[in-house]
């Protein structure tokens, strides 16, 4: 009994302060998460029209899909009809997630009105290594993504980053985030199509 006393009496300012703080981060967090959720999907409309860039706006056309990105794990995404002045379908776009070198990579993915073709990727998070990983982000990679078919992707370590092919040349150094966006881009394209043609979109 004297000990549980003698604890209190010498812990007690720390529970305290600890129990403040809790509460302190959690109106934080509160107060901030609609700007949060506001600057995400800001930047996902974004990195969108950099790819589809005759789109208008992008509505959701399938909340929360289910996407198998292997080992029994399932995760959920909207797919978002992108749609032109004349309230015409121009293409599809969606967040699309997965294991990088050093952290999940998320991509925003845009694929045409008949999801046949790419009309490639824009990097929304990633934490890949400066210099080597973060290359995901140039032109060089990404370019090779921009019309290819929307079939399962190929990584070569070698071969012509200028053809516009369902082969794409991995970054020099970096070919563990090569393949994980290659991955990703697997992972989710072929199903997104499938989901899109038993809803009777495309």
């Amino acid at each position: 009994m004297n000990k549980m006393k003698f604890f209190i009496q010498q812990s007690w300012l720390l529970i305290v302060a600890s129990f403040g703080f809790g509460l302190l981060l959690a109106a934080t967090n509160a107060a901030w998460q609609p700007m949060i959720i506001q600057n995400e999907k800001d930047k996902f409309n974004n990195l969108a029209n950099d790819l589809i860039n005759e789109a208008v706006s992008f509505d959701v056309a399938l909340e929360a899909a289910q996407i198998d990105i292997g080992k029994g794990k399932i995760v959920r995404t909207d797919i978002k009809k992108a749609v032109d002045a004349n309230g015409q379908c121009v293409g599809w776009a969606f967040v699309a997630e997965g294991s990088g070198f050093a952290d999940k990579i998320r991509l925003v993915v845009a694929v045409d009105a008949g999801a046949e073709k790419l009309a490639g990727f824009g990097v929304l998070s990633s934490n890949e290594t400066p210099g080597f990983g973060d290359k995901i982000k140039h032109d060089f990679f990404r370019l090779q993504f921009m019309g290819a078919p929307a079939v399962p992707l190929e990584l070569s370590k070698i071969g012509d980053d200028a053809a516009i092919d369902s082969t794409i040349v991995a970054i020099s150094g970096a070919t563990v985030s090569s393949e994980a966006v290659v991955k990703i881009l697997n992972d989710y394209v072929e199903q997104v199509k499938s989901l899109l043609e038993d809803e009777g979109s495309i």
